[in-house]
């Protein structure tokens, strides 16, 4: 998809007086943690890279202690561009961590599990790639030597993986199981009243396929009011039909197990940091960079604000397969069934405004 950029000003930026991006600050400081400790994130084809996010993240170690004194030190440290796509707009959605009552082991109604990553799911890429595997494919089935397809989601809850050891823990509901894999993550919660996460590890590597378009374009949800609780509740009152519309997603999630370290804070995500509520956004891997600030504006977004228009700064921090171009994101809203309840109808055209680091920001036109 092309698109441009045309530099702004923070005072054209909807809203940014009125915004409160401390908690920004705090989530590039665990950007920069990584970054230094770990490895850099790979650079998208925007070309925004670590070393040009170098100076900000040093910066975000001294303590911001205002409102103000937030908005002076993205000021200080990026020029804002408009993402304008060559057709269309931007456009938003919403994503959160599922908290659900989960048991150890299997009985007659916690039967539906939660996997880990198999180990014959090997990573893909163009060094091992078989001849006429598609290249979409980031995973794949290591078996006798030989890499293929690994097998999909109605294979794998017909049995495929029965009897490996790989189960994590067991839900009530394949519905319940299904909007986990959606959203990537979950806090569980154990009849003892312990609460473990489980975060994302891999996938088999197929195509997502969203079960939403499958129930509008069959005539079962109206369009106009689709939303993941719509989806979720004609999935419960049509049990006999569940397998065969969820089937249609082939794709299937896998999970590691983590602590809930920190109660306010989401699941640790593509970025490898934890997700910083209502201020992470998961954007298109293969052309921004994890860490990037990014501005979104959206009038008709109003159920995130109450009732006000969104207008935020947000931090690239995480991807999706849905998550495809330029002007497209994707906000964290929480954890917990009012996060969910918040998420479940955002579809929003927006404006997406990128900051540029200062030291980069020739190269895009400015200055």
């Amino acid at each position: 998809m092309s698109y441009r950029l045309e530099p702004a000003r923070f005072s054209e930026l909807p809203g940014w007086q009125d915004d409160d991006p401390t908690t920004v600050i705090e989530a590039m400081r665990r950007c920069h943690q990584h970054v230094s400790t770990v490895k850099p994130y790979r650079t998208g084809s925007l070309g925004i890279s670590v070393d040009d996010l170098s100076p900000a993240f040093s910066a975000s170690q001294q303590q911001v202690d205002s409102a103000e004194n937030a908005r002076a030190f993205f000021e200080a440290q990026f020029v804002p561009f408009r993402i304008v796509p060559e057709t269309g707009s931007g456009f938003v959605t919403a994503f959160y961590e599922p908290e659900i009552d989960v048991r150890a082991e299997p009985d007659e109604t916690y039967r539906y599990p939660l996997y880990r990553r198999p180990d014959d799911l090997v990573d893909v890429n163009d060094g091992n790639r078989p001849e006429g595997m598609d290249p979409y494919f980031a995973f794949g089935l290591s078996e006798g030597g030989r890499i293929s397809e690994y097998p999909d989601r109605q294979a794998i809850e017909q049995g495929h993986l029965a009897g490996r050891g790989l189960e994590i823990a067991y839900a009530k509901s394949k519905v319940e199981i299904f909007f986990v894999h959606v959203q990537g993550a979950a806090r569980l919660r154990f009849p003892d009243g312990s609460r473990r996460r489980v975060t994302y590890s891999a996938k088999t590597g197929h195509y997502f396929s969203a079960v939403g378009k499958l129930l509008i374009e069959r005539g079962k949800i109206d369009a106009a009011t689709v939303s993941m609780m719509s989806i979720r509740d004609w999935l419960e009152a049509h049990p006999d039909e569940v397998d065969e519309v969820l089937w249609h997603n082939r794709s299937f999630i896998f999970f590691r197990e983590a602590e809930v370290e920190d109660e306010r804070l989401g699941p640790i995500a593509a970025a490898k940091v934890s997700l910083e509520p209502n201020r992470s956004l998961a954007v298109d891997r293969l052309i921004h960079t994890f860490g990037v600030p990014f501005f979104i504006a959206s009038g008709s977004l109003t159920r995130l604000d109450d009732g006000k228009p969104f207008q935020h700064l947000m931090l690239a921090l995480d991807t999706g397969s849905a998550i495809v171009g330029p002007a497209r994101g994707d906000i964290f809203t929480g954890s917990g069934f009012e996060a969910g309840e918040r998420a479940g109808a955002v579809r929003n055209a927006a404006d997406f405004y990128v900051f540029v680091p200062k030291a980069a920001a020739a190269r895009y036109g400015h200055g």
